[in-house]
C-alpha cells in the first residue's frame, strides 16, 4: 500500500512541475562557450568522492531579536513579528549560506518550495569573504 501512496505522491510532483513547466518562458542569453580542459580521472574520482556528501537544506520565512525576558515569556498563541512582510519569498539556506529564494508550494499536504531566484555561483563565494 505504501508503493502506491509513494507513487501517487511523485505522480502528484510530477503533474505540479510538468504544470509549473507551462508558465515557464525561455529567457534569452549569450551563447556559452566551455574553455576549460576536460577533468581528469583523478579530480573526477575526488568529485565523486564529495557528491554523496549529505548538506542541511532549510527555509527561512525571516528573522527577529527578542530578549531573554521576553523569550521566557513566549506559551501557546504567543505571537512573533518577524522581519518580512507577508508575500515576500523566502530565503533557501544550505548549510546556513543563502543560495536562493523562493515561494511555498503545497502539492498533496505536503510544503514544498519553488525557486524563483537562485543566488549566482560568485556571489554566493563573495558572501563567504
Amino acid at each position: 500500500m505504501s508503493d502506491n501512496n509513494d507513487q501517487q505522491m511523485a505522480d502528484d510532483w510530477a503533474a505540479a512541475l510538468a504544470e509549473q513547466a507551462n508558465d515557464v518562458q525561455p529567457a534569452p542569453l549569450e551563447e556559452l562557450t566551455d574553455d576549460s580542459t576536460p577533468i581528469t580521472d583523478d579530480e573526477r574520482r575526488k568529485l565523486d568522492t564529495i557528491m554523496d556528501i549529505p548538506v542541511t537544506i532549510s527555509m527561512e520565512v525571516g528573522r527577529t531579536q527578542i530578549s531573554i525576558r521576553n523569550l521566557l515569556q513566549l506559551n501557546q498563541g504567543s505571537v512573533v513579528e518577524l522581519d518580512r512582510i507577508a508575500g515576500e519569498s523566502l530565503d533557501v539556506m544550505v548549510n546556513g549560506t543563502l543560495i536562493a529564494h523562493g515561494e511555498v508550494v503545497v502539492v498533496n499536504d505536503k510544503f514544498g518550495i519553488r525557486l524563483t531566484d537562485v543566488i549566482s555561483q560568485t556571489e554566493r563565494i563573495k558572501k563567504l569573504r
